[in-house]
């Protein structure tokens, strides 16, 4: 192995460490934008809550959007830049307008032919990109990867609809299909935007030649043989009736090239600019700026008179755009395609010196200009792409190094910018004026501790006294459901409805068993409406419980809901822990009664599905004679499901009554059992005073800052700045030493 090949091999080794903390820097950045975008979050809240004007206008004062918008981009900077370093090649573009030569420079490097990479006269024959990879010991072969259906849609018609403004877009791809083109708008007119137009129409005119390999899976491996149908627009004979590429969205050819010492490198041949399709640019950006290492741009002087032109200095500027990071001049080389007296084309290597010592005029600077038969593999090889793989050998890693620390370099900028946000945010509450009273808040923690414990006991008592008594909302349920019950049996109306049931059945007996099941099924789900009056009769007891709290309590100011949500919202505004390694008695009491529910299902169900046996046709102890005349067995069922119904909804309703009072009894419990938690249970007394010095603000608002040293408010706040402060070290922006 040669040393050339030894260092390239050293180099993309080197790199994969880099892309590892790339990486976690990478995940970093997220972090800290989340945290950003908490902290304006709740900034815009106390913007909210607050009065102060003075404070007000501090917390406006913070503005994170801008930093956002940078770390957004230096997001998109660390993805290609971990790209670029966890590739196993070193990737060389060849890029060039159409009929400049660059089919055939990649032909005599790659060994392959006009049947893998195709080329013309002026003509522009490949249609997509490919990614070409040398291996000695891989015999010739693709890998072909489709756009799926969305895919196609948004990022090779959508585009076409876009630019040419032709008004409503198709959604699905059958929309696309089925319908004709939009015609150009009068504002969309000449040469260039019309042939835009006919490139749009070829996808849509060819697209039943295609369609179904928007459906396949990617990547589809296929051989030397197939490659040419997949990335070319003509045959060899030079007839366009190839379509499959306007499916295709890149090619991976692996084969043995030449030239032996190469070593790890692909060459990217991207389809040629200069024609009319809406995208081209983009995606040559896109690939220049993510998996290239050095550009070749293959310009092929015309024989009598030429000269670098616009065109030429176009396409320079667009792969200039690709990477602000890295100047293009140190990783791009210049090929100007020299022909001899024996070409068709002429002898044009006067002009290709002329054009050489023209660049800097034109201010195309590259790092070198070569001038090289294209279409002979020797000079292709010793004059181009030795040259190409020793600069790499010898520069990429100081270019990597310069790419990557422009990277750093505005991440710590964001890092010293965020800096500054975190110090306005850290005092933007303002300084606390007096440290916290702890005598006043004692002396008034102690009356709320007195009055609570004595309403809560209060209510405890007072539900007692009810312990026994039916409850209203649950009684009124069941008079409710019975009555329906009565009103509406289920039980067939007429002896006719009889008949034709037994005419279905084939048989009295099958028809009188249905109906058992039919009235049972019936009347069973008129008592679901029970969870109704159930819930009713707990919110009312939860309601009680609230009253205590925000009367007795004073806690109204800690959540905005009412009734039995108010238990709910302060079980989750108790934290997990108020003394350190103890999980909160109090937060456990006030989730209890929160969770605690009366469901028809757990409480009642079971004892009414008893009621209905006589309705079950294997239980029921009404049969039907079977020597009995058609009329008299009609007669049998009418009467037997009227009395079978009727006596359910009796047992029913005897049942229900014994019942009355349990949801009394159920609520009485769970009060008791919340007292127990919150009042009773050792250390809770410490654990409520911990919870409302924390609340204190809320609690009394006139007695205590809203933004005192230990409420919440101001600790919430602190805690989003540190989350924001913790993420922003300087040490977790650096991937580069």
């Amino acid at each position: 192995m040669s040393t050339r090949v030894q260092q390239i091999t050293a180099i993309i080794e080197q790199r994969q460490p880099l892309a590892n903390k790339i990486e976690g820097v990478k995940k970093n950045l997220e972090l800290l934008s989340s945290a950003l975008n908490k902290l304006e979050n709740y900034r815009d809240e106390l913007v909210d809550k607050l009065d102060d004007p003075k404070v007000i206008g501090q917390l406006k004062e913070i503005n994170t959007s801008p930093i956002q918008r940078n770390i957004s981009s230096e997001l998109d900077t660390l993805y290609k830049l971990k790209t670029r370093f966890s590739r196993d090649t070193l990737n060389i573009a060849v890029v060039g307008r159409a009929g400049q030569g660059k089919s055939r420079l990649l032909q005599s490097l790659t060994g392959l032919t006009a049947a893998e990479i195709p080329d013309g006269s002026g003509q522009h024959c490949t249609g997509v990109r490919s990614t070409i990879h040398h291996n000695p010991e891989f015999e010739t072969s693709g890998e072909v990867w489709f756009y799926n259906e969305r895919s196609f849609l948004d990022e090779v018609v959508m585009p076409y609809y876009n630019q040419l403004q032709l008004g409503g877009k198709p959604i699905t791809l059958n929309e696309f299909a089925s319908n004709p083109l939009p015609t150009l708008p009068e504002n969309q007119k000449g040469a260039v935007v019309e042939a835009k137009y006919e490139h749009l129409r070829k996808y849509h005119t060819h697209l039943d030649q295609y369609r179904n390999l928007l459906q396949e899976s990617s990547p589809r491996r296929i051989t030397r043989d197939e490659i040419r149908e997949y990335v070319a627009q003509d045959n060899l004979a030079g007839e366009r009736i190839y379509h499959n590429y306007l499916a295709v969205k890149e090619v991976k050819i692996t084969c043995n090239f030449p030239n032996t010492e190469v070593g790890k490198i692909a060459l990217v041949d991207l389809p040629g600019l200069g024609d009319t399709g809406i995208g081209d640019e983009e995606r040559l950006i896109n690939t220049l700026s993510q998996d290239i290492d050095l550009v070749l741009f293959v310009r092929r002087p015309n024989v009598g008179r030429d000269f670098l032109g616009d065109v030429d200095v176009s396409l320079y500027d667009i792969a200039r755009s690709a990477l602000v990071d890295l100047p293009l001049e140190k990783w791009s080389f210049m090929v100007f395609n020299r022909t001899d007296g024996n070409s068709r084309l002429g002898d044009n290597s006067f002009l290709c010196e002329q054009l050489a010592a023209d660049l800097g005029n034109k201010h195309i600077n590259v790092s070198e200009s070569v001038i090289a038969d294209c279409a002979d593999p020797d000079e292709a090889n010793e004059k181009i792409l030795d040259r190409v793989l020793s600069y790499l050998a010898a520069n990429i890693t100081s270019l990597d190094r310069e790419y990557a620390s422009s990277c750093q370099e505005r991440l710590q900028q964001i890092q010293s910018t965020v800096d500054a946000e975190v110090e306005k945010a850290k005092n933007a509450l303002g300084q606390v004026r007096q440290p916290a009273d702890t005598a006043q808040f004692e002396v008034l923690f102690e009356k709320i501790w007195e009055e609570l414990t004595s309403g809560l006991e209060g209510l405890l008592r007072d539900l007692s006294k009810e312990v026994d008594e039916n409850d209203r909302d649950f009684e009124e349920s069941v008079n409710m459901a019975l009555q329906e019950c009565r009103d509406d049996t289920g039980v067939p109306s007429s002896l006719e409805e009889i008949q034709k049931k037994r005419d279905q059945e084939k048989a009295y007996e099958n028809a009188y068993n249905i109906y058992l099941n039919e009235i049972r099924a019936y009347l069973s789900q008129k008592f679901l409406s029970l969870d109704e009056g159930l819930k009713r009769s707990l919110d009312r007891v939860k309601s009680k419980v609230t009253e205590v709290l925000v009367e007795k309590g004073c806690l109204g100011n800690l959540a905005e809901s009412r009734g039995a949500e108010f238990i709910e919202a302060t079980a989750t505004l108790i934290p997990e822990q108020l003394m350190e390694g103890e999980p909160s008695k109090l937060k456990y009491g006030f989730k209890i009664l929160a969770e605690f529910e009366l469901s028809y299902r757990g409480f009642v169900q079971h004892r009414i599905r008893k009621c209905l046996d006589g309705l079950t046709p294997d239980k029921t102890t009404l049969k039907i004679s079977k020597s009995a005349s058609d009329q008299e067995k009609q007669m049998q069922i009418m009467n037997s499901l009227k009395t079978l119904q009727s006596e359910a909804v009796y047992q029913c309703q005897n049942v229900l009554e014994d019942l009355l009072s349990e949801p009394s009894q159920a609520g009485f419990a769970i009060v008791e059992e919340f007292l127990d938690r919150v009042l009773r249970a050792k250390g809770v007394k410490i654990e409520w005073r911990i919870f409302l010095n924390q609340e204190r603000s809320a609690v009394w608002p006139e007695e205590f800052e809203l933004l005192g040293e230990r409420t919440k408010l101001r600790q919430d706040w602190l805690a989003a700045v540190e989350s924001v402060n913790q993420a922003n070290q300087l040490e977790s922006m650096q991937f580069i030493s």
